[in-house]
């Protein structure tokens, strides 16, 4: 059980585990990756796909990389061991693709020591 951060404590930890998952370096090492997603994660992505724990270790460490960046994030607690967070993310263009921004949600359990992506959802939205 995490030791009950204040909320600004508990935003500026996990709004560092999702930039990470954003970053090209752990997108591209699966046993990092694999340390931050739940097994029971799930992802309604802003493409409209809907992507299992086991596609997004298969999928995402070859994935054409994008840098992105985090703006307006929040997080609260929804119980002791289970935080909410909200955010706005810019896919920067990158090659043949386009920039594009999606509203973010994602669940995170305290897990063993550590958090753990439970849920994620993307929304696109104009850039």
């Amino acid at each position: 059980m995490p030791a009950a951060p204040d909320a600004t404590d508990l935003a500026a930890q996990l709004q560092a585990l999702e930039a990470a998952l954003q970053s090209q370096a752990v997108r591209a090492d699966g046993a990092r990756l694999a340390a931050l997603l739940a097994d029971e994660f799930i992802e309604f992505g802003s493409s409209g796909n809907i992507w299992t724990r086991a596609a997004t270790l298969a999928d995402l460490p070859a994935e054409q990389f994008c840098p992105r960046s985090i703006s307006d994030f929040q997080a609260r607690w929804l119980a002791c061991d289970v935080a909410f967070v909200t955010y706005r993310s810019l896919r920067h263009a990158s090659g043949a693709l386009p920039a594009s921004a999606s509203l973010r949600s994602s669940l995170w359990k305290w897990r063993d020591g550590r958090w753990q992506m439970a849920f994620h959802q993307g929304t696109p939205v104009g850039v």
